[in-house]
């Protein structure tokens, strides 16, 4: 039985470091369905079927791509497992181009913050926190996951994070200076909570605490809101300051790779290709490899 199959399967890939909780979701349904219909093996026609039951294109070629990666697994064994093409096309989509904020934006973002809301810590919070975001890069989910702890002489320890990594983020003296001063504030506000960011309700912060502070003062600045369109977001933080970092990368190949790599650890990328991303992704980026592309063909100085 495919059940079986599955969950040696996962055993597997979450014994190298992945957690795999949707797609063992996914994998087991799928097993369940196949048993359902006698299918020993992975089938072709019976893995569309049950991708078929998803409510949209882009679920249904998630789900027997995920199929298909399992196949693969077991056809290493059993050629008898076949291994579904992509008819509901390419499993991810391309990556929309980030909305990336300039230095002026950022400043102002974080001056409106520190002047919404009530007067009350909320206003420190989220100044303090967007003003964090935009000078290390954090993910949202690790700055409101920091704990007291975590702020070493050496900068941010992270634990844990997307990718089951910890680093340490180095802080600027500037930066080290204004979280001292937040933290005089919030200490004496919730005594027996040590999470670095918190809410008026004495609890850590949410994403979707932070995502709704973040709109309201998008929207005082006049910037696009709508789903529809290319707009800020919290994360937007995260990819301005991968921006500014890769626009001071010195030239030669050498210094460039270092760089690169160097990034892409302090990010807590998994890997290089999506610190890469970002030299595709912003046009100020693309036009600066275009100029010395260009340069380097007609032998002209960069």
């Amino acid at each position: 039985m495919l059940s079986r199959a599955v969950q040696s399967y996962l055993a597997v890939r979450r014994a190298t470091g992945y957690t795999l909780k949707g797609v063992g979701l996914h994998l087991r349904s799928f097993a369940a369905f196949s048993d359902a219909c006698g299918q020993r093996y992975v089938n072709t026609q019976t893995a569309i079927e049950w991708a078929r039951q998803a409510p949209s294109v882009s679920q249904r070629a998630r789900r027997l791509a995920t199929v298909a990666r399992l196949a693969r697994y077991l056809q290493a064994e059993d050629a008898r497992h076949e291994i579904p093409p992509p008819v509901f096309g390419r499993e991810h989509r391309p990556r929309r181009p980030p909305f990336i904020l300039s230095d002026e934006q950022i400043s102002q973002l974080i001056q409106l913050a520190a002047q919404s809301g009530y007067r009350t810590l909320r206003r420190q919070t989220y100044s303090t926190l967007f003003a964090l975001l935009s000078c290390t890069g954090l993910r949202i989910s690790e700055a409101i996951r920091l704990r007291y702890q975590d702020i070493t002489s050496d900068g941010l320890v992270i634990r844990a994070t997307k990718f089951r990594k910890s680093r340490l983020v180095p802080l600027h003296e500037t930066a080290r200076a204004g979280l001292e001063r937040y933290l005089q504030k919030r200490r004496p506000y919730a005594l027996f909570d040590d999470h670095v960011f918190i809410s008026l309700r004495r609890k850590p912060l949410r994403e979707a605490d932070v995502d709704t502070a973040f709109r309201t003062v998008v929207a005082k600045m006049g910037l696009p809101t709508g789903r529809r369109q290319r707009h800020p977001t919290p994360h937007s933080l995260r990819h301005a300051f991968a921006v500014r970092a890769l626009q001071t990368c010195p030239d030669g190949r050498e210094h460039i790779t270092k760089h690169m790599l160097m990034l892409s650890t302090y990010l807590g990328h998994s890997n290089a290709g999506m610190t890469y991303w970002y030299l595709e992704a912003v046009p100020e980026l693309m036009r600066d490899i275009a100029e010395r592309s260009e340069a380097h063909l007609t032998g002209a100085a960069p």
